[in-house]
This record gives structure tokens, C-alpha cells and sequence, in this order.
């Protein structure tokens, strides 16, 4: 009796279960009792994509310029505001020249006399060929007055070099800038005492326009950017903010270095940048785009519409309302948006409800996703 019963209520049960798998796998089968797929779809373009390298740089001068005091003496004026946007060899900084003009016009002097001793021996060596022509004087005598010529023009000569090491020293006294850029914070003021040999500071002038990024360059795409500097192809280079998110400025690359860091597997490249609005500033860090050549007439699709199955990417084309799975192959994707083969343009991709989707599937185009859906509508 309690047998029977038993298999009663397991009957009973085993029916429930096999109900209840029925209604799951229904509800999981498009072709089921909930009817056609509701998703939206997005269409295969033809067009042109960028094959870009993502880096970061840092923004890099071209010159700067740590000017140091070449002579001892004390600061008398400063010239510059801090942060004052200064042209080459205009004045910055100057020092007491006193000593070093008072040792200039000894110079000079010491020159002008040897100057005039010359000049009177080469009068008297005239007088003495004069002489030797007429046998006048013995040939010694001749030949002494031709060699103190010769030493007093080496006397002129030694003059002359001091005298220009005296008006360099002098020189040295009125700092200007050597080169176009933007001076720094003040760093000496007047009174302060400077030395040659101090190593002190006194200003620092950086150039900003133009100015460069130093970045760098995988090895495994070193052969495909030195192919296009081969043909002297101008590439791209975009600066973007920490975030990668605003972009900066525009350059284009000058060259790579001349070594691969063998730590890192990588090459330094620099990049120019006219840097007009002095947005890009020294020593920045900032991600770089270098755009390294341009696919054209390249079919291209919303990266949202690429589906995987392991190292498989297929998406769904939708023909009469059925979708049809097609793998494809990748192949260069940028700001969502990829290129493809294995379709072609003005194919009508799925492009959301991927979780219900599969092959040989009833579909219904939405104007817009619908509750579930995982991916948006997108246009390359």
C-alpha cells in the first residue's frame, strides 16, 4: 500500500520538473512562445580608419638654458620679471664690470704702446736695408733689427689676446639670454655676490615655441613607423591631457632615437609641437596618438556589434528579419569603431540583445534597445 503511494507522488513530481524544463527552455528559445527578438541594429560602412600607437611622453624643451655667472663680482641689476616671456639677447641680469673695465683699459693701453714700438721698429729695419744697400752697416746688424720686428709683432699679439680676454670678462658682466623662451622665478637679487666657481644659478630660460614630447615607440612596431619615415611621410602626433580625454596639440614626428632600451623593449621618439597657446608645459606628462598610416575604403562596423566565442569574433547580419551569424577577422579599431573582413558594406549588423540571439533567429528592429538589451546603437 505505502508503495503505491510512493510511486504516486513520485510521478506526480517527475511530471512537475519535466513542466517546469519545458517552460524554461521555451522562454530561452527565440523560436519559442515568446516570438521574435526585439534589438537594434547598426549598418557596415565604407570609409577611411586611423592605425594609431598609444604612448606616453613627457613634454621636453628643446633648449634650456641654465645661466650661471662667469666672473666674480656683485649683482647691480635684474633685469626680467619672473615667468617674463624674454627674446634672444635680451638683458637679464648684470654685474659690477668696474674692475674688470679698469683692467680692459690697461689692456688697451699696454696694446697701443707695443703697437707704436713696432711701428718704430719697422722704421729703423727700412733704415738698416737702406744701410746694407749702400754697405754701410755689417749684415748682423740687419738681421738683429729683422728678429726684434718679428718678437714685438708676437708682443702685438699677446696684447691682442688680452685684450680680448679683458673685454670678454667685461662682456660676462651684463648677462642677456642666449636663447627665445620663458624665464623662471628670480633666483639672485641685486647686492648678492656671484662666483665663477659657485655653480649658482642665476636664471633659467626655457625654450616653449616650438616644443617637443619625448615618447616611446614598442620595438614590434619600430619596422612599421621607420617604413613610413622612409618615404618621408609625415606622421601625426596628438597630445592628449593625463586622462586621455582632451586632447592638447598636434605635432608631427621628427625622429626616433638611435638605441631599442633593452629593459623595456622600446625606442624614444620625439615629436614637435608649434605650441602657440602655451598649453603644452616643460616636463608635462601627457598620452600620445601617433597616427602611423590610414586604411582607406576599409568596411567598417561599431565595435559594439563584434561578439566572441573564445579567439572566434563573428557578429549577426540581419537579412528578412532573420540573423545570421558571420565570423569575421578584425583587423584596426579606433574610437569604437573597428575594421573588418568577412562582410561588407551596407550589411545591417545586430547590435544589442546579443544574450538572446543566435543563429537562423526571427528578429524584430527596435528603434531603440529595449529592456535587457547590452549594447547601444552605434555608426561608425
Amino acid at each position: 500500500m505505502w508503495i503505491v503511494i510512493l510511486l504516486v507522488f513520485a510521478g506526480g513530481f517527475y511530471l512537475v520538473l519535466r513542466k517546469r524544463d519545458a517552460s524554461a527552455t521555451a522562454a530561452k528559445s527565440p523560436r519559442g512562445g515568446v516570438g521574435p527578438v526585439s534589438l537594434v541594429t547598426a549598418t557596415a560602412k565604407q570609409g577611411d580608419i586611423g592605425v594609431y600607437l598609444d604612448s606616453i611622453g613627457t613634454v621636453t624643451p628643446v633648449y634650456t638654458a641654465s645661466i650661471t655667472s662667469q666672473v666674480n663680482g656683485i649683482v647691480t641689476a635684474v633685469h626680467y620679471k619672473e615667468g617674463q616671456l624674454v627674446r634672444k639677447g635680451d638683458p637679464l641680469i648684470d654685474i659690477d664690470a668696474r674692475t674688470y673695465e679698469a683692467s680692459l683699459l690697461q689692456a688697451q693701453g699696454t696694446l697701443e704702446r707695443d703697437t707704436n714700438l713696432l711701428a718704430q721698429s719697422k722704421m729703423d729695419l727700412q733704415r738698416y736695408h737702406d744701410a746694407w744697400d749702400r754697405n754701410a752697416i755689417p749684415k748682423q746688424t740687419l738681421d738683429d733689427q729683422e728678429k726684434l720686428v718679428l718678437q714685438q709683432q708676437g708682443t702685438i699679439k699677446f696684447d691682442q689676446g688680452v685684450v680680448r680676454f679683458d673685454q670678454i670678462q667685461v662682456d660676462y658682466c651684463h648677462i642677456v639670454s642666449p636663447i627665445t623662451g620663458r624665464v623662471g622665478l628670480r633666483l639672485v637679487d641685486p647686492g648678492n655676490v656671484v662666483q665663477s666657481s659657485g655653480g649658482l644659478t642665476l636664471a633659467v630660460v626655457t625654450q616653449i615655441q616650438p616644443i617637443t614630447v619625448i615618447f616611446t615607440v614598442p620595438e614590434d612596431n619600430l619596422a612599421q613607423v621607420q617604413q613610413r619615415l622612409h618615404k618621408n611621410a609625415k606622421l601625426t602626433a596628438d597630445a592628449y591631457d593625463r586622462s586621455a580625454l582632451k586632447h592638447l596639440a598636434t605635432g608631427t614626428l621628427l625622429t626616433l632615437d638611435n638605441q631599442i632600451d633593452t629593459t623595456t623593449g622600446t625606442v624614444k621618439a620625439r615629436a614637435s609641437f608649434d605650441n602657440k597657446d602655451s598649453i603644452l608645459f616643460p616636463n608635462e606628462f601627457v598620452n600620445v596618438r601617433l597616427l602611423v598610416d590610414t586604411h582607406r575604403g576599409a568596411t567598417l562596423i561599431p565595435s559594439s556589434t563584434i561578439q566572441h566565442n573564445g579567439q572566434t569574433a563573428f557578429v549577426y547580419v540581419i537579412q528578412d528579419n532573420v540573423a545570421h551569424m558571420r565570423v569575421i577577422q578584425p583587423v584596426v579599431t579606433d574610437a569604437g569603431v573597428t575594421e573588418v573582413t568577412g562582410i561588407a558594406p551596407g550589411d545591417v549588423l545586430a547590435n544589442s540583445s546579443f544574450d538572446k540571439l543566435q543563429d537562423n533567429a526571427k528578429v524584430v528592429v527596435s528603434s531603440k534597445p529595449g529592456p535587457g538589451n547590452n549594447a547601444g546603437s552605434a555608426a561608425p
